[in-house]
């Protein structure tokens, strides 16, 4: 709930025009469920951003869009683990489907 509250805080603040969220979530049902919340809304409708669609585009940290624009050695650091540790396919392909559902509206 703190950080929805801290992401409609930057919103409110910056507008959502220069924004992006990137996910470093170790499953694709949790993944989902923030991709809805900074896209669609709250789905549990309990923390700041219930019924608030901010359409934010979002990207999990494993995805081939995020790791081609990340330093190299930073991603080796930091990612790489998450990369051959997790179902990177599943985890991208829900992330990807809300990312495609504001792009339709």
């Amino acid at each position: 709930m703190e950080d929805q509250g801290l992401i409609k805080k930057t919103v409110d603040e910056h507008g959502t025009e220069d924004l992006m969220v990137v996910l470093g979530t170790p499953d694709a049902e949790s993944a989902g469920i923030f991709a809805e919340t900074v896209t669609i809304g709250d789905p549990a409708f309990s923390g700041p951003l219930a019924g608030v669609q901010l359409g934010l585009p979002v990207y999990h940290v494993l995805e081939p869009e995020v790791k081609e624009a990340a330093d190299p050695q930073v991603f080796e650091d930091e990612v790489s683990l998450m990369e051959i540790s997790l179902d990177v396919e599943a985890i991208s392909k829900e992330v990807r489907r809300f990312r495609e559902k504001i792009k339709q509206e």
